[in-house]
């Protein structure tokens, strides 16, 4: 039976977690991470699953010498928000193994799905890669796309990205367990990379056009901290819109007019 150390966050990663448990993977070790107070938990507990399921657990910085103590075969990471040294990568006689949310090479880096959607892209998906000294920057093992439709919020797209981190890994797992993941090397004239976002990026500029503005609405709406504007010196959240014909709407609504389209504020609130 094959042995392995996972780093692991979020529902991405219990889906994942699962997915290792469910076939009999002998998990020596996860490490997770501490739940932020200042973050709305609107995902599932790594934490919690490992315990259930017997599983050492740790919320510390990992070490060379913890997992040298493991001896894992192979290392997972999904959707850990650390980089983990290379040291302790390469303590993996069958590699290491990182779930990434996006379609690599495309949108390497943070919160993958939310600038996805804000930039109106129409698909989204994961990537099985091996893991190098460069974020999302290894062999390509496999990938699972999802449809992005027009308005569909970021966590809408996440909620889809979940199984199909499941049912990926579960594709690729016994390749993985057997030495035969080499994969595929990334063209990096495709390559993007996108940064983490803050509360403050939520700012709306007015001067874009109706579908922009729509696009970062929903990039941020819930559980995410929200687009947001200022009016008579008091914020106003802009949680739903819509970009409308206004030549067909005939019910009473909320509508902004930009150089390039109409938009109807759904759903707002003032903070």
């Amino acid at each position: 039976m094959s042995s392995a150390v996972v780093f692991a966050y979020s529902s991405v990663g219990c889906e994942c977690l699962s997915v290792l448990i469910k076939r009999g993977v002998n998990i020596k070790l996860v490490y997770t991470h501490e739940d932020d107070p200042n973050e709305q938990q609107w995902f599932s507990s790594v934490y919690e699953l490992a315990k259930s399921n017997n599983i050492p657990v740790r919320t510390d910085a990992p070490t060379v010498d913890a997992v040298k103590e493991a001896k894992p075969d192979v290392i997972f990471s999904f959707y850990y928000r650390a980089m983990i040294d290379m040291k302790i990568l390469d303590l993996a006689p069958l590699g290491a193994f990182n779930m990434h949310g996006s379609l690599l090479p495309k949108y390497r880096g943070r919160a993958c799905v939310n600038w996805a959607v804000l930039n109106g892209e129409t698909k989204a998906g994961v990537t099985l890669h091996h893991m190098v000294a460069r974020a999302d920057a290894g062999n390509i093992v496999g990938q699972e796309a999802v449809d992005i439709l027009p308005d569909e919020t970021a966590h809408d797209v996440f909620m889809k990205i979940i199984p199909a981190s499941g049912r990926l890994l579960g594709r690729c797992l016994d390749d993985i367990l057997s030495g035969n993941a080499e994969g595929t090397p990334q063209d990096e004239s495709q390559a993007t990379k996108f940064g983490r976002r803050t509360p403050a990026d939520g700012l709306i500029d007015w001067n874009k056009s109706a579908r922009e503005i729509h696009n970062l609405v929903r990039a941020v709406a819930k559980p995410f901290p929200g687009a947001f504007t200022f009016h008579d010196g008091k914020k106003i959240m802009v949680w739903k819109t819509r970009v409308i014909d206004t030549e067909t709407s005939s019910t009473p609504a909320l509508l902004v007019k930009t150089h390039d389209g109409t938009l109807e504020i759904v759903e707002w609130e003032i903070v």
